[in-house]
């Protein structure tokens, strides 16, 4: 069995991992597993997926969308605060949690909200959720206050908490669902414009070089914030961001009248697409995120303009990125791994453990969405053939997939 990418660990604790990985699949249940064909990797890592408990148990459940990451590999996610209710409060975070304990089969970090109520006019309450929460977010809203976002920024430095930050401009969004390119001027849709997303992180940028604080850039889709990001990190900026699967393999020319194709940000263009997959290559984009947001069937049966924002990724993200950017070359399996498992833990301060997952990376599959486990059905990536299915996950010496 070929072990994959144990970086950065150091040398001990890679045999360490081995030994415990080995030991694990030494018992008879597992012995099929020993074969060269499987490769195991360290379990995936993803900080931006969304659960849908509490308040909207109709989307997804903390039992499917726990099951449904550890299809994928995953067995640590980070859980986004648009919630019902938003855990803005010790309170509200603990209706998160209750469920998270009662219903992940994973690792599950959730965020605190940065302003109440994620409605952008007064903090939530960040110093008594700072135990409980991996870091703080508003994700689905960017925070449009230029002095509440330093605000935060200083209050988040001030108890050693990142700030995850959506970013987008209300003002620039003019009633937009899809990119404002070729596809959306030929068939009649209204545009979202790539400044609505890099003139706030320019913003953000400013405010983290100014107040010091650690911060994130959730889901970016455009060349200008790749720039950004990558002259922010040469000027010492503390700043990390994520890119999501989608948007390193399809762009605008791949929309189709549909709400699978939707999602916000929107795929942007073959340009910003070709920026991403540099900033993936040279370190800028730091990992890969699902931004998984199941919704209902209905929700999503309403083309592009009626659609709910969101796609599902995690059963999908690791074949995805496998098959499109490592077999053709763009990407080697080492980095894919550092990008979907050690970076994000490093970062986030997540412990890897012994928690690892078993891939046949020869094994073709289908995507059927209806054989997901999250009960989320809508991706861009529907009836596509992919490389690379995962065959076993173990968390916490628990099998918590297996084919």
């Amino acid at each position: 069995m070929e072990f994959t990418n144990m970086h950065p660990m150091d040398e001990t604790a890679k045999e360490k991992f081995k030994a415990s990985v080995t030991d694990f699949l030494s018992a008879d249940a597992y012995r099929a597993l020993l074969s060269p064909q499987y490769t195991v990797f360290p379990g995936f890592c993803d900080v931006h997926v969304h659960f849908r408990e509490p308040g909207f148990s109709y989307k997804e459940t903390m039992e499917t969308g726990s099951a449904a990451a550890a299809h994928g590999g995953y067995t640590a996610v980070c859980t986004m605060p648009n919630l019902k209710p938003v855990p803005d409060s010790p309170e509200h975070l603990r209706a998160q949690t209750d469920r998270i304990r009662e219903g992940a089969c994973i690792h599950v970090y959730p965020y605190g909200s940065i302003t109440a109520e994620q409605m952008g006019k007064v903090l939530a309450d960040m110093e008594n959720m700072a135990d409980a929460a991996i870091a703080f977010s508003d994700d689905g809203r960017g925070v449009q206050s230029e002095s509440l976002m330093r605000e935060a920024m200083l209050r988040a430095k001030s108890l050693n908490k990142m700030i995850v930050a959506h970013c987008e401009v209300n003002d620039l969004l003019h009633g937009g669902y899809i990119h404002d390119g070729e596809y959306a001027r030929a068939h009649g849709h209204k545009g979202i414009c790539s400044e609505s997303e890099y003139a706030q992180i320019e913003r953000d940028l400013r405010l983290a070089k100014e107040t010091g604080c650690a911060y994130h850039v959730c889901h970016i889709s455009t060349k200008e914030s790749v720039e950004l990001i990558r002259a922010a990190k040469a000027d010492g900026v503390n700043v990390t961001c994520e890119t999501a699967p989608h948007y390193l393999v399809l762009d605008d020319n791949d929309l189709q009248e549909d709400g699978r194709f939707k999602m916000n940000p929107p795929l942007r263009s073959t340009a910003d697409k070709e920026a991403l997959l540099a900033g993936v290559l040279d370190g800028t984009i730091d990992m890969i995120a699902t931004d998984h947001a199941p919704h209902s069937a209905e929700e999503k049966s309403r083309g592009l303009s009626g659609s709910a924002f969101g796609i599902v990724g995690l059963e999908t993200a690791f074949s995805v990125m496998y098959t499109h950017l490592v077999k053709k070359n763009i990407l080697s399996l080492d980095r894919l791994i550092e990008l979907m498992a050690i970076a994000p833990r490093r970062r986030f301060g997540i412990p890897l453990g012994t928690d690892f997952c078993v891939w046949d990376l020869h094994e073709e599959w289908t995507v059927r969405p209806e054989e997901f486990l999250s009960m989320g059905r809508a991706t861009p990536f529907a009836g596509d053939t992919l490389l690379g299915k995962c065959h076993l996950t173990v968390c916490d010496g628990k099998v918590v997939y297996q084919v």
